[in-house]
C-alpha cells in the first residue's frame, strides 16, 4: 500500500473518531492491521490532530472573554438586589406561613374527609356488590325454613352461577360456598323422609283408592249395560213359554235407580288426586334431578313399590271366609296399580310402561295362584258369585287403566265350574228336602184358582183332565213343579256367573245348558237314585216317582226353552247343546222299577218268613196256608196300585213277584235245616201252590198273554206232580227228553226232596217193617234213590 493511501486511511480513521459514533474497535483494528509502520504514524497524525484542535479552542475562548468578564460584572451588580430579594422572599414566605397554617389544618381535614368519602364509597360499591348475594342466602334461609326445596336448590345454582363468582374474595363467600354441600344433603334426606312418608301414606289408604276407583267402575259399567238394556227392551218383544216370561219391568226399575244412584254420585266423583297428595313424590322427583341424581331416586322408589306390591299381594289366611276379605284385597291392589300408572302419566320417567307391565304379570300371576287356592275353600255359591263379581270389577277397573286381563277372565271359568259344584251341592240339599216334604201322592185340586196356580208354575196338559170338574187330582205329586221351580232358579243362579264375562250369547247359552245337564244327570239323579233306596220308601211311593220322572221329563223341552229364551239364542242353532233329561229321568225310572221288583221280593219274603208248616202232619188241613192267603190278597192291593205304571212295569213286576214266590216256595222245601217232609206236608204245600196258581191265572196286572204268568210256577208245578202222582217210572224213562212230562224238575232238587221224606218214612212208624206195602214203598224209595244218584253222578261226570 502506498504511503498515500495510508495517509487517506488515518483521515479516515480520525473523521469517525471525531464523529464521536461507537463502537471504534473495529476502526482502530485497520489501523492495526495495516503496515507495521502504521501505529507510529497514526499517533504522529492523532497528536497533530489534537494541537490544531487545542488552538482552535483557544481562539474560541479568546474571542468570548470580553463578554465573561461582562457578565461577571453585571452579576455583582445584581447581587445586592438579589440579597434584597431574598430577604423580602424570606419575610414573604414566613408571613405566608403563618398566615397558612389554619388553611393547612383545614386542607387536611378536607383531605381527610375526601379519604373518608372515596372509602364510604368503596364500601357502599362493594356492599351493593354483597347484598345481592346475602339477599339471596336469606332467601335460600327462608326457602329452606318454609321446606320449599326445589327452590331453594334453584337459588343455590343462581348463588354458585351468578352471585358467588362477583364476591368470591370475600370470607363470608367461602363460608357460604362450604355450607351449601350441607344444605343439599339435608334437601335429599329431607325430600327422602317425605318421600318414605308419601309411600307409608298410599300403602295404609291404597284400600280406599282402589275402592273408589272400583266403584267408579262399577257405575260406569251398570250404566252402560242398563242403558244398553233399555236399548234392547225399545226393539224387542215380550216372550212367552209357557208362562215363562222374563220380567222385563225389573230392568225398567233397575234403571230408574241407576239413573237415580248416578245423579247421587255425579257429584261425589272422587279421582286419585283427591284422595292422595302426590306433591312429595314431584318434590322427590325435581330435587333430585336438579341434583342430578335421578337415577338413584328412580331405582330407590321402584325398590320400595316392588316391596309394598309383595306386602299388597300376600293374602289373609281367613280371606275366603267372607266377602269382605276379598274386597280388602282387591282394593288394595287396584289402589297400588292406580297410583302407579298415576305416577306413570304425570312423571317423565320415574316408572315406565315396561316397569308396570313387568309389576304387573308378577302381580297377575300371584293373584291369579292365591284366588285359585283361596276359591277352593269357597262352599257357598253366594259367595263365589260374589267373588266372581268382584274379579269382573276388579278386571274392569284395571282393564280401563291400560293393564291386560285376560288371564284373570280365563280364571272365572276355572271358578265358574267350582261356582257350578257349590251350586250342585247346594240344589242336592233343596232337592232333598223337597222329597223329604214330598207325601208322594196326587196333587189334589179342589178350585179352577189353585189349578192355574199350579199350571204357572209347572207345563203340564192334560186335555182330558181340563174337561173333569172339580174337585180332582194332577198325576204328579206335589215334588214335581217344585222340582221344576228349583231348576229354573239353578239356572238363573247359573246364569248371575255368566254375566259380565265377556262372553257371546251362545257361549252364556252353551254353559247354561252345561250346568244344567250336571244338576239333572248328576245331583238330581244321585237325589233321586238316594231317595229310591230309602228304607221307608215302600212301594206306593216308589209308583208315584216313577209318575213323577215321567212328568219331569216332559218337562224338559220346556227347559230348553226356558234357557233359549233368557240367553236369546235361536232354537235353530247348530250347535246347541241339548237337555240329558230324557236318560237321566229314564235312568231313575229304572231305578225305581228295579226297586220295587226288589221291595215286592222283600216283601214276599217277609209273608214268606211267616209260614209256619208242620213238615211230619199226616193229613193235610184241607185249606191254603194262613199267610199265603195274606200274601196274595196284599198282592192283589198292590197291584192295583200299579195300574198308573207303564203296562211293561206292571207286568215285569208282576212277573217277578211270581216268580220270585215260586222260588222261595221251592226254596223253603229244599232248605238244608229242614231234614224231613211228610207226604201231608207235600199235599198242605201243594194247597198252597194251587192258590199261587189261581192268583196268577186270575190276571192281577192286564196284558199278560194266556197261561204266560202261571209260567213262573210251572217248576214247583211239575216237581209237586211227581211227588204227588208218584210217577218215578215216567220221570226216570222221559228224563232228558223234550217231550218229557217232567221237563223241568231237576234231578238234584228231586233227589233232596225224595231222601227227606225217605227219612220220615223210617221214622213214622216202628211197624212199617211188618207192613208190605209200607215195606214195599220204601223199597221203591230207596231203588228211586239210588238211580236218582246215579242220574245227579252222571250229569256231574258229563259236566
Amino acid at each position: 500500500m502506498s504511503e498515500d493511501d495510508t495517509e487517506q486511511i488515518h483521515e479516515n480513521v480520525l473523521a469517525e473518531i471525531q464523529s464521536f459514533e461507537l463502537p471504534i474497535e473495529a476502526t482502530l483494528r485497520s489501523v492495526y492491521d495495516d503496515q507495521p509502520n502504521a501505529h507510529k504514524k497514526f499517533m504522529e497524525k492523532l497528536d497533530a490532530c489534537i494541537r490544531n484542535h487545542d488552538k482552535e479552542i483557544e481562539k474560541m475562548c479568546n474571542f468570548h472573554h470580553q463578554g465573561f468578564v461582562d457578565a461577571i460584572t453585571e452579576l455583582l451588580k445584581v447581587r445586592t438586589d438579589a440579597e434584597k430579594l431574598k430577604v423580602q422572599v424570606t419575610d414573604t414566605n414566613r408571613r405566608f406561613q403563618d398566615a397558612g397554617k389554619e388553611v393547612i389544618v383545614q386542607t387536611e381535614d378536607i383531605i381527610q374527609c375526601r379519604i373518608q368519602q372515596r372509602n364510604i364509597t368503596t364500601v357502599v360499591e362493594k356492599l351493593q356488590l354483597c347484598l345481592p348475594v346475602l339477599e339471596m342466602y336469606s332467601k335460600l334461609k327462608e326457602q329452606m325454613d318454609a321446606k320449599r326445596y326445589y327452590s331453594a336448590l334453584k337459588t343455590m345454582e343462581q348463588l354458585e352461577n351468578v352471585y358467588f363468582p362477583r364476591v368470591s374474595q370475600y370470607r363470608f363467600c367461602q363460608l357460604m360456598i362450604e355450607n351449601l354441600p350441607k344444605l343439599r344433603e339435608d334437601i335429599k334426606e329431607v325430600s327422602m323422609s317425605d318421600l318414605k312418608d308419601f309411600l307409608e301414606s298410599i300403602r295404609k289408604h291404597s284400600d280406599k283408592i282402589g275402592e273408589t276407583a272400583m266403584k267408579q267402575a262399577q257405575h260406569q259399567k251398570t250404566f252402560s249395560v242398563t242403558l244398553q238394556k233399555q236399548s234392547n227392551m225399545k226393539f224387542g218383544k215380550n216372550v212367552y213359554i209357557n208362562h215363562d216370561r222374563i220380567p222385563e219391568e225389573r230392568n225398567e226399575i233397575t234403571l230408574k235407580h241407576v239413573l237415580e244412584d248416578e245423579d247421587e254420585n255425579e257429584e261425589e266423583v272422587l279421582t286419585v288426586q283427591d284422595l292422595v297428595d302426590f306433591s312429595p313424590v314431584y318434590r322427590c322427583l325435581h330435587i333430585y334431578s336438579v341434583l342430578g341424581d335421578e337415577e338413584t331416586f328412580e331405582n330407590y322408589y321402584r325398590k320400595q313399590r316392588k316391596k309394598q306390591a309383595r306386602l299388597v299381594l300376600q293374602p289373609q289366611s281367613s280371606m275366603h271366609e267372607t266377602v269382605d276379605g276379598y274386597r280388602r284385597y282387591f282394593t288394595q291392589i287396584v289402589g297400588f296399580f292406580v297410583v302407579e300408572d298415576h305416577i306413570l302419566h304425570v312423571t317423565q320417567g320415574l316408572v315406565t310402561r315396561a316397569y308396570t307391565d313387568e309389576l304387573w304379570n308378577m302381580a297377575l300371576s300371584k293373584i291369579i295362584a292365591v284366588l285359585r287356592a283361596h276359591s277352593s275353600y269357597c262352599t257357598d255359591p253366594d259367595l263365589v258369585l260374589e267373588l266372581k263379581n268382584l274379579i269382573v270389577i276388579f278386571a274392569d277397573t284395571l282393564q280401563g287403566y291400560g293393564f291386560p286381563v285376560n288371564r284373570l277372565f280365563d280364571l272365572l271359568f276355572e271358578i265358574r265350574d267350582q261356582y257350578n259344584e257349590t251350586l250342585l251341592k247346594k240344589w242336592a240339599g233343596v232337592f232333598r228336602d223337597i222329597f223329604e216334604e214330598d207325601n208322594y201322592s196326587p196333587i189334589p185340586i179342589v178350585s179352577e184358582e189353585e189349578y192355574k196356580i199350579i199350571i204357572s208354575k209347572f207345563p203340564f196338559q192334560d186335555p182330558d183332565l181340563e174337561k173333569q170338574s172339580f174337585p180332582k187330582k194332577l198325576p204328579m205329586s206335589q215334588s214335581v213343579p217344585h222340582i221344576y221351580i228349583q231348576v229354573k232358579e239353578f239356572i238363573y243362579a247359573s246364569l248371575k256367573f255368566s254375566e259380565s264375562l265377556h262372553r257371546s250369547s251362545t257361549e252364556i247359552d252353551d254353559m247354561l245348558r252345561k250346568s244344567t245337564n250336571l244338576l239333572l244327570t248328576r245331583t238330581l239323579s244321585s237325589c233321586l237314585l238316594n231317595l229310591i233306596r230309602k228304607p221307608h220308601i215302600g212301594l206306593t211311593e216308589l209308583v208315584q216317582i216313577i209318575i213323577n220322572t215321567a212328568h219331569l221329563e216332559q218337562a224338559c223341552k220346556y227347559l230348553e226353552d226356558f234357557i233359549t229364551n233368557i240367553t236369546n239364542i235361536s232354537q235353530e242353532t247348530v250347535h246347541t247343546t241339548r237337555l240329558y233329561g230324557l236318560s237321566t229321568f229314564k235312568d231313575a225310572r229304572h231305578a225305581a222299577e228295579g226297586e220295587i221288583y226288589t221291595k215286592l221280593n222283600q216283601k214276599i219274603d217277609e209273608f214268606v218268613q211267616l209260614a209256619d208248616y208242620d213238615w211230619t202232619m199226616s193229613e193235610p188241613d184241607g185249606r191254603a196256608s194262613g199267610y199265603l192267603m195274606d200274601l196274595i190278597n196284599f198282592l192283589r192291593s198292590i197291584f192295583q196300585v200299579f195300574t198308573h205304571l207303564p203296562g211293561k212295569v206292571a207286568q215285569t213286576a208282576c212277573m217277578s213277584a211270581c216268580q220270585h214266590l215260586s222260588t222261595s216256595l221251592l226254596q223253603m222245601l229244599l232248605d238244608s235245616e229242614l231234614k224231613q217232609i211228610s207226604m201231608g206236608a207235600v199235599q198242605q204245600f201243594n194247597l198252597d201252590v194251587i192258590q199261587c196258581e189261581l192268583f196268577a191265572s186270575s190276571e192281577p196286572v192286564p196284558g199278560f198273554q194266556g197261561d204266560t204268568l202261571q209260567l213262573a210256577f210251572i217248576d214247583l208245578r211239575q216237581l209237586l206232580d211227581l211227588f204227588m202222582v208218584w210217577d218215578w217210572s215216567t220221570y226216570l224213562a222221559d228224563y232228558g227228553q223234550p217231550t218229557s212230562k217232567y221237563l223241568r224238575v231237576n234231578p238234584n232238587t228231586a233227589l233232596t226232596l225224595l231222601e227227606k221224606m225217605k227219612d220220615t218214612s223210617k221214622k213214622n212208624n216202628i211197624f212199617t217193617q211188618f207192613r208190605k206195602n209200607d215195606r214195599d214203598k220204601q223199597k221203591l224209595i230207596e231203588t228211586v234213590v239210588k238211580q236218582l244218584r246215579s242220574l245227579v253222578n252222571g250229569m256231574s261226570q258229563h259236566t
